[in-house]
């Protein structure tokens, strides 16, 4: 690390010991509770997050827990959150870990369904206590800023091992609500910014992927007929149809790639959850 980068690193972990964001997951240094926060927030806020987490782990304190409940009772408690296929690849990831315990190496975290590069680096950053940099879509704007140009690839994996500090943990942390909270995609408080003075970039936005429109979509009918079966199941199609309030054809749509997932079953005519 150069003189710059410790300078910069210095300032950075400064900051965090004092504006850091109290999140109910950070500092437990338990790597089912950084699995079970890192799959919900994926393509969803921190807000919105925080109140389905605590419910969850009120539920399932351990993995251990979690594996011995059926998929439909893990549905149930994550209902609203969205992308019900998280809720799945987290129950089968907690059984494979309950059975044969947590793996140690990057590599081996991301066998487990549903954990990808970057969970497996958070994994390994805030509860195995890896010297890794876990990056995110907030790391790569922070880095790209820094470095003056939009990192990907190896070059984003080059900046951020270099400008990588110790604790990894903290720095990590540090990098992510730096993004979260001031330096923002769009208007940035620069001026804020306790690294301002080693930045080369700030003006730079990075493009991000859109969403696709959630109003009508397959999406939001998968969504509510999983809270159709939460409230009441096993139900019909028509009953469905009924409860969610959606064209029949967009809820066979919907039961259909719900079922292909996984998480529902037709059995004489009527729809239920997976157990």
């Amino acid at each position: 690390m150069s003189a710059l980068e410790q300078e910069r690193a210095a300032a950075l972990l400064s900051w965090y010991r004092i504006q850091r964001r109290h999140l109910p997951w950070r500092d437990t240094g338990s790597p089912y509770d950084v699995l079970v926060s890192e799959i919900m927030l994926q393509q969803t806020q921190v807000d919105r997050v925080i109140p389905y987490f605590e419910r969850w782990m009120e539920q399932y304190p351990t993995v251990a827990d979690l594996a011995e409940a059926s998929l439909a009772e893990t549905l149930a408690i994550w209902s609203g959150l969205g992308y019900n296929n998280r809720c799945k690849r987290l129950h089968e990831t907690a059984r494979i870990v309950a059975g044969d315990g947590w793996p140690t190496s990057i590599e081996g975290l991301q066998e487990l369904p549903g954990v990808g590069a970057y969970t497996a680096r958070a994994i390994a950053a805030f509860a195995l206590g890896q010297h890794v940099a876990a990056v995110d879509t907030n790391l790569r704007r922070v880095l790209s800023r820094w470095y003056g140009e939009p990192l990907r690839g190896r070059a984003l994996d080059v900046a951020a091992h270099q400008s990588l500090a110790e604790p990894a943990g903290d720095w990590n942390q540090a990098m992510m609500d730096l993004g979260a909270t001031i330096c923002r995609s769009h208007q940035p408080a620069c001026t804020q910014c306790p690294v301002e003075s080693w930045c080369a970039g700030p003006g730079m936005i990075l493009d991000v992927p859109r969403q696709t429109k959630f109003e009508g979509s397959t999406r939001q009918v998968r969504g509510a007929v999983i809270r159709a079966l939460v409230r009441q199941a096993p139900q019909s199609i028509a009953e469905l149809v009924a409860a969610t309030q959606f064209p029949t054809s967009s809820v066979i749509e919907a039961t259909t790639s719900l079922a292909a997932d996984g998480l529902i079953e037709t059995q004489d005519s009527v729809v239920r959850l997976c157990d």
